[in-house]
């Protein structure tokens, strides 16, 4: 099949040769051992997994999209999604149990040594010795006891979101929906819910599209350093949860590049695309997810197996559906590009996302973490928007299923915002220019932290039904504002201030268009005008260009 193309051959070397000690390992088995207790672990769910890969196989032949990275080009984001602008993102699983620094704890709690060592001291004085205590003891205290779906989606919809996308499955390989491919499932232990069938009934009750979000792919080799002593990742009996385990290395191509060398088997590609379709098959999410690590070249042909089932199978129910991508993980076109914790320099050509969290620092809920301004937030969403954009803003839940009173401020304060400027948001369009003004963001991936304070200067633009919206990031403190990109021969009819609805004092100048403003700001975070010509303009040219990397 096609997901079984480029299959590398031999075993990378930290992988072969190594014994298996008793019960644990003291050193990493080998890989046909890692491979043999996966493959039994996983032996209970063979026929469903063969069902759920057959109508996979069937559904990626019928329909508008064949296989392959050619005719997924066909794929167009759809216009609900470029209109829609900014969703809610939720990481919320065991990992929240510990609270401990984040949603990368299961990992870094086997970690004896070096710079992430604390977790696994911080796991020894709390919860207890290894092998006896691991990760599987903390899922019967994932209790969820205060989790209110119906709650959850009215605070997201008064946030101002448009879609909500909890994650399905984290790294850790713990299932928060229903599996018939895994009993290490929200449904089957810990809270003994269906989570993401309850979330998904009340964000659609909501009116808010529902996504789903799949990081099983890192699963490969997340409990790698489980491996390396005497801990429960070694105990056949638990190979199911903690997966293979694989060591995960890396080189650098002949380009320069890093090159991943991980072991990926056949078995494991089967089962990532069957768990995969499963959350389609079964939830239908309007958006699909998945980490960096789809990138890998074994991965390429199980993906592009998948995002034609996933587009086709969506055509079938009369959906648009949008398949986010990282880097070049994906050909240009076949997806939605998407960039963590980091912005575009400019207006791009394709609709695209950047994602990022309530918090600088981690993703799952941590006690004592810190959180980011409601300014800074707006700010990021103007900036993102003008530049053809959406936002997608993560909250990690605590493990009882309340939401940090520190999160909910912002996502409060976010929807009293876009309750008074969101017409500068919603449905709109680039301008022929993202903006103007002294502050440049620091493009690209990991970079959300280091763009300096915006200022009074900084314009973003959009567009909508011929009228241009101008959002200054800050309020002069002279009460007046100059926009240079109004140049004269663009005849302004009206300014209107969105945040009162009332009309705003100009003159156009050579300068650019000048605007008297209020003494006091109306509101906070930042300030959108809305700017009418007695001609209408256009919005960007760009924005229908061929799709581009």
């Amino acid at each position: 099949m096609l997901r079984h193309a480029g299959l590398r051959l031999g075993c990378v070397a930290a992988l072969c040769g190594i014994a298996v000690v008793g019960a644990h390992a003291t050193t990493p088995p080998d890989a046909a051992t890692i491979e043999r207790q996966w493959v039994a672990a996983n032996r209970p769910y063979d026929g469903a997994r063969k069902a759920i890969l057959a109508q996979t196989q069937k559904i990626a032949w019928q329909g508008p999209m064949d296989p392959d990275w050619q005719s997924l080009t066909g794929y167009r984001t759809p216009e609900w999604y470029r209109d829609a602008k900014f969703g809610i993102f939720i990481h919320w699983g065991v990992y929240s149990v510990p609270a401990y620094k984040g949603e990368w704890y299961p990992r870094h709690m086997y970690e004896r040594t070096g710079e992430n060592s604390d977790r696994y001291q911080h796991q020894i004085a709390t919860y207890g010795p290894m092998p006896k205590v691991g990760y599987k003891d903390l899922i019967p205290l994932f209790k969820a006891e205060h989790f209110d779906p119906n709650a959850w989606a009215t605070l997201f919809r008064e946030a101002g979101a448009r879609y909500v996308v909890p994650v399905a499955e984290h790294h850790d390989g713990f299932a928060m929906y229903d599996s018939k491919l895994s009993d290490w499932t929200a449904v089957k232990m810990g809270p003994h819910r269906d989570v993401i069938g309850e979330l998904a009934k009340a964000i659609r009750a909501q009116g808010m599209k529902l996504g789903l979000s799949s990081h099983r792919a890192e699963h490969d080799w997340f409990y790698e350093y489980g491996r390396t002593f005497d801990s429960d990742v070694n105990d056949p009996r638990y190979a199911a949860l903690y997966g293979p385990a694989h060591p995960s290395e890396s080189a650098k191509g002949e380009d320069g590049q890093d090159v991943d060398w991980t072991f990926v088997s056949d078995a494991y590609l089967d089962d990532w695309l069957a768990r995969s379709s499963e959350i389609v098959q079964d939830y239908h999410p309007d958006l699909m997810y998945f980490d960096w690590w789809v990138g890998q070249p074994r991965f390429r042909g199980a993906l592009a197996e998948f995002a034609a089932f996933y587009y086709n199978q969506a055509a079938a129910r009369g959906q648009s559906p949008v398949l986010y991508y990282k880097f070049n993980n994906m050909r240009p076109g076949t997806g939605t590009l998407n960039i963590e914790r980091g912005q575009a320099p400019d207006i791009r050509a394709q609709p695209w996302q950047t994602e990022t969290s309530v918090s600088p620092d981690s993703w799952g809920y941590a006690e004592g973490d810190t959180y980011k301004s409601p300014d800074e937030l707006v700010q990021l969403l103007a900036d993102v928007v003008s530049k053809n954009g959406n936002l997608l803003l993560n909250i990690g839940p605590k493990a009882d299923g309340t939401i940090p009173p520190e999160a909910q401020h912002i996502l409060l304060a976010i929807g009293q915002w876009l309750g008074a400027n969101g017409e500068a948001i919603y449905g709109t369009r680039p301008w022929q220019r993202f903006g103007e003004g002294p502050t440049q963001v620091v493009a690209g991936t990991m970079q959300d932290t280091k763009t300096k304070p915006y200022t009074a200067e900084d314009f973003r633009f959009t567009t909508k039904d011929g009228r241009l919206y101008a959002i200054e990031m800050e309020w002069p403190a002279t009460h007046r504002a100059l926009i240079h990109s109004v140049a004269p021969t663009m005849k302004v009819k009206a300014v209107t201030l969105l945040a009162t609805g009332k009309p705003v004092t100009f003159k156009q100048q050579p300068d650019g268009l000048h605007l008297d403003l209020p003494t006091q700001p109306p509101g906070v975070h930042a300030y959108a005008y809305r700017i009418e010509f007695e001609k209408p303009i256009a919005s960007s040219t760009k924005e229908d260009a061929a799709p581009t990397s």
